[in-house]
């Protein structure tokens, strides 16, 4: 190992490196965030809003498909600004429509509409919230311990799924469902905008190290013509369309077998607990092991998850069946950052990284959709048809063979590499 790499990797490692300040003010954020918000507190709105309103769970489930659509259409824009005004100017901005919006469902009304225009907002600023808008500030301030750095930052998803089922939960048992939208529209709002404002910096440019400057890196165009990025988008939106499709539905599921509301809430809280332990787990190996076969590790624990889910009627066995699906969420978020920067560099990663939020968005949103189509149909959730959920998250795993390894001049490693980029004509760059 050189000196640079060696003085690199050793100021990353210590507490007192001003990284860990953007990561911590990430985690938080992230923490309150559309990723938190939406998916992990939606199934516990679905019963309450068919009683009060009459709606039918295919219709009430067409507005987290409406978020996520709006999202992913939102993202590439929320990406370009990212790249062109940073973290801050967007990320701060999102957080006060988000919560004013999410807060807003608390003054529903029977009209359907009014319901979808709420998640229409949503969705329109909810990649700024939360890993899009933390990612690439966080990047420029890490490379040996990018992996783990990123994982801590997305590890408040987790937390979030760990506690905000149950407030919100207790907030619907105690007051209705009205004053838990608004707990938790102010939440968002509270836990994510002071300390962004406080402390979201990219690092200055004098103090970056050559391989983690913005200004290197794959132009959007080169990376589209390319396969790489077309089989990370693809991995995204299949899996995303068997897990966000089992947990939209959790609660209503479990509770239709026989499951208590509040076991629901705790077995959902079991994902964030999960997740959170997987993605801890998923950033030490990011940092050791090359990420596509980390990724297909957390595949299959998807797989396992939502198979085992569709035959759950118990709190025991949905609490294992949620371990699982908790465990397998390190890889969207987790993995997917981290493959872009080491594929693309930095100078695009913004824009390329909403390409795939784009692509799991879409599975996000046809995910919630179908499981509402099956129990309208059906009038329950049928074991077989759940199962089939799990297909999407398994066919990933065999695309991902064809991942090459990451392009080495956006790494830190030998002198080589860092000559190559010193002293080497733009054609003469190793590919």
């Amino acid at each position: 190992m050189d000196l640079l790499t060696k003085t690199t990797v050793d100021s990353e490692l210590r507490l007192s490196y001003p990284g860990w300040t953007i990561v911590l003010a990430g985690f938080f954020g992230v923490m309150v965030s559309f990723v938190a918000v939406v998916p992990y507190t939606f199934s516990l709105f679905l019963k309450p809003l068919s009683l009060a309103f009459g709606w039918h769970r295919g219709a009430i489930s067409a507005g987290i498909s409406i978020a996520a659509l709006t999202m992913g259409a939102a993202s590439p824009g929320l990406g370009f600004l990212l790249d062109r005004f940073g973290p801050r100017r967007v990320i701060l901005p999102c957080i006060l429509v988000f919560s004013f919006a999410y807060a807003s469902l608390a003054l529903l009304t029977p009209h359907l509409i009014q319901f979808y225009l709420a998640f229409f907002l949503i969705g329109l600023v909810g990649s700024g919230t939360a890993f899009l808008g933390y990612s690439r500030a966080i990047s420029t301030w890490f490379n040996r311990r990018r992996g783990l750095a990123l994982s801590i930052m997305l590890a408040g998803s987790a937390c979030g799924a760990m506690f905000l089922p149950v407030i919100a939960q207790a907030a619907i048992a105690r007051y209705g469902w009205r004053t838990a939208f608004a707990v938790l529209g102010f939440l968002a709002l509270a836990g994510g905008f002071p300390l962004t404002a406080w402390l979201v910096r990219e690092k200055p440019v004098g103090q970056r190290e050559m391989c983690v400057s913005v200004d290197v890196g794959e132009s959007v165009s080169k990376a589209l013509r390319g396969r790489v990025l077309w089989i990370i988008a693809a991995t995204v939106c299949l899996s995303a369309i068997g897990v966000n499709g089992a947990v939209a539905h959790l609660s209503a599921l479990l509770t239709d077998r026989g499951v208590t509301t509040q076991g629901s809430a705790y077995v959902i809280a079991m994902i964030g607990i999960a997740g959170l332990t997987g993605r801890f787990l998923v950033g030490m190996f990011l940092d050791r092991f090359f990420g596509p076969r980390v990724y297909q590790v957390m595949l299959l624990m998807a797989v396992a998850g939502i198979a085992l889910l569709s035959q759950a009627h118990t709190l025991a066995s949905g609490m294992i069946a949620a371990s699982l699906i908790g465990l397998s969420t390190g890889g969207e978020a987790d993995i997917t950052p981290y493959m872009i920067s080491r594929y693309f560099g930095l100078k695009r990663f913004s824009t390329l990284y909403a390409f795939t939020h784009t692509a799991h968005a879409v599975g996000a949103a046809i995910g919630p959709v179908v499981v509402g189509w099956i129990f309208d149909s059906f009038g329950s959730y049928r074991p077989a048809a759940i199962q089939l959920l799990a297909l999407p998250s398994f066919i990933p795993v065999l695309i991902m063979f064809l991942l090459p390894r990451y392009d080495r001049r956006f790494e830190l490693r030998r002198p080589a590499v860092l000559d190559s980029l010193v002293e080497a004509p733009a054609a003469e760059i190793p590919q």
